[in-house]
């Protein structure tokens, strides 16, 4: 026998319930034939809500019993909790993943080798710019977290919110290959700032922060991640001095 459950959700002209529509795609992901059942206006909903005495929708029956909203559904199925939550390192390493490969795809493109110096330049400088956007989303809520840790930026809460430009400036230089004497100076000292600051707050005060690395509002803790992004932009500025 197929195995069938009710689905009611809000879709109106206005607003589509997005987990009314993660619930009807777990549903058949779990091999149900949802009957789905919508909401199509604020007062069927209300209704809906006063009738079954829910205060949300979606809400799920199977086999006649009502399991509850979207979170629900997934304990009924014995699913982990939706989204992230928690401390992670995954933006961080999204980034970096992501700039190896456009650093290696930039070097494939004009026929160069895809193993060189030039290539890791290109990894810190798109990992550079990458992590400027990040920050400069919400330079407030960057500046709130980067203050917390950073030397500078204690004693000049203007440099927090200079430092996403400097960033930025000097990946998009290293990409250009602007001249070095303009370009590097600036990637040594916000690194060489930021890798004091990030070592004295992690490994010396022994402090549990989140790091700013990807703006204010990440969960990405403090320490060897963070370490790395100012070990790159030194690393970037050695090797354009160098070439």
């Amino acid at each position: 026998m197929s195995k069938t459950a009710v689905l009611y959700r809000m879709e109106t002209a206005e607003h589509i319930c997005p987990f009314g529509l993660r619930s009807k795609d777990l549903l058949k992901r779990e091999g149900y034939k949802v009957d789905d059942r919508k909401l199509t206006t604020r007062q069927q909903a209300d209704e809906f809500k006063k009738q079954y005495d829910v205060e949300t929708t979606p809400q799920t029956f199977i086999a006649e019993q009502r399991v509850g909203g979207y979170d629900k559904l997934r304990e009924y199925f014995d699913k982990g909790s939706a989204g992230q939550s928690g401390t992670t390192y995954a933006p961080v390493v999204t980034i970096f993943s992501v700039a190896a490969l456009m650093a290696v795809a930039f070097q494939w493109a004009v026929a160069l080798p895809l193993l060189s110096i030039r290539t890791l330049l290109l990894f810190i400088a798109v990992s550079m710019v990458m992590l400027a956007v990040q920050k400069l989303q919400d330079l407030y809520s960057f500046t709130n977290s980067f203050i917390t840790y950073d030397l500078l930026a204690q004693r000049n809460i203007r440099y927090g919110y200079l430092y996403p430009f400097l960033e930025a400036y000097a990946g998009v230089g290293m990409i250009a290959s602007i001249g070095a004497l303009w370009v590097a100076p600036v990637s040594l000292f916000i690194g060489g700032v930021g890798a004091v600051s990030v070592f004295k707050a992690v490994y010396i005060d022994k402090r549990e922060l989140k790091c700013a690395c990807v703006g204010g509002d990440s969960n990405v803790p403090l320490g060897f991640v963070s370490l790395s992004e100012n070990l790159f932009m030194i690393a970037g500025g050695v090797i354009m001095l160098a070439l």
